[in-house]
């Protein structure tokens, strides 16, 4: 079993080399935001849907397009309005005058990654139309079911729910996000370079990096990377606190959680360590990787109580919480 570890260590190391040709080429255009490229990044890896919030103009929709390009996958963006219909997403069935029969007209959800920007000012309609998509990789038009392509990954952007025109997105979609990611304002020394690098016409070109055949390989790698059960017993752990936290010493926090996270949490809590250990160039994950994606995996899954929101505590000081009382085996 050593050997076998030590073996796939050394393969990993090698085959995550074009993650940092990737966010290179990325970071011709993209000042700083790492968290958000490795994020997207580790959900083109495993297959997990990502969902980046923040304000307008944080180059969020930008990032998303320069990975696409950096990946040489097929890529449809998407604006989400108020006036969308699920036959805008999914396509619709048209009548062929020619064959006399009504013949299905994909939409662009029919595409490696879709770009659903700013997902939460469509309403209901639209999201169940693209929770099918999401949930099981396949859409139905008409009486027809089509499987979509491989790999699928919506990568979508939201602005904070206090925007104008904009509609919560249901619980059980935002389950199907492997990821929510906070994009934060740049600091004052990356303002100063994006002012220098952005402020004229000229925009550098991004080269593929990797194809899909080799994405696909890579992605196939990080499913056999190794999860020691000690370290999936803590995974198990750290979900299981979110619904009984009193079990494990968490009293305190009780009272601020309505409900904790689902199976998918512990499903994509070890996804995304296997993710991120890839990233490092390890073949093996450690509770550290599983502490840096924790935030990401748990923040929307987690239902806070109106105590809690008088508080004025938010899911990311709960899974802090988290993280520094469960024991790391």
């Amino acid at each position: 079993m050593q050997l076998d570890i030590l073996a796939l260590n050394e393969a990993i190391k090698q085959e995550s080399k074009f993650v940092e040709r990737v966010m290179s080429e990325v970071g011709k255009v993209i000042v700083g935001q790492k968290e958000m490229v490795e994020g997207i990044i580790m959900g083109l890896l495993t297959g997990g849907h990502v969902l980046l919030e923040g304000v307008p103009g944080l180059a969020k929709t930008l990032v998303i397009s320069s990975i696409g390009r950096a990946t040489s996958l097929q890529f449809q963006r998407i604006q989400f309005t108020p006036d969308l219909l699920p036959t805008d997403l999914i396509g619709t069935m048209i009548f062929n005058i020619k064959t006399n029969e009504f013949v299905p007209k994909k939409g662009p959800i029919f595409t490696n990654v879709v770009l659903a920007d700013e997902i939460n000012r469509a309403p209901a309609k639209v999201q169940s139309a693209l929770l099918e998509a999401m949930a099981e990789k396949q859409v139905t038009i008409g009486d027809q079911t089509y499987p979509l392509e491989k790999p699928f990954l919506v990568l979508a952007t939201q602005n904070p729910l206090e925007q104008e025109g904009t509609y919560p997105l249901p619980e059980a979609q935002l389950d199907r996000f492997m990821f929510k990611i906070l994009v934060s304002y740049p600091k004052k020394e990356e303002e100063a370079l994006i002012l220098d690098r952005m402020a004229t016409d000229h925009v550098p070109e991004i080269t593929p990096m990797i194809g899909r055949e080799d994405l696909m390989r890579a992605k196939d790698r990080v499913d056999k990377i190794y999860v020691d059960e000690k370290l999936k017993a803590y995974i198990v752990d750290l979900v299981m606190a979110t619904r009984k936290p009193g079990d494990y010493g968490l009293s305190h926090i009780a009272n601020l959680l309505a409900v904790g996270g689902s199976p998918r949490a512990t499903i994509n809590l070890t996804r995304a360590g296997k993710a991120h250990a890839f990233l490092r160039g390890r073949g093996f994950v450690t509770a550290e990787d599983i502490k840096a994606v924790a935030y990401n995996v748990l923040r929307h899954r987690l239902i806070l109580t109106y105590e809690a929101e008088a508080e004025e505590v938010n899911a990311d000081e709960v899974v802090k919480e988290l993280l520094s009382h469960i024991e790391v085996p």
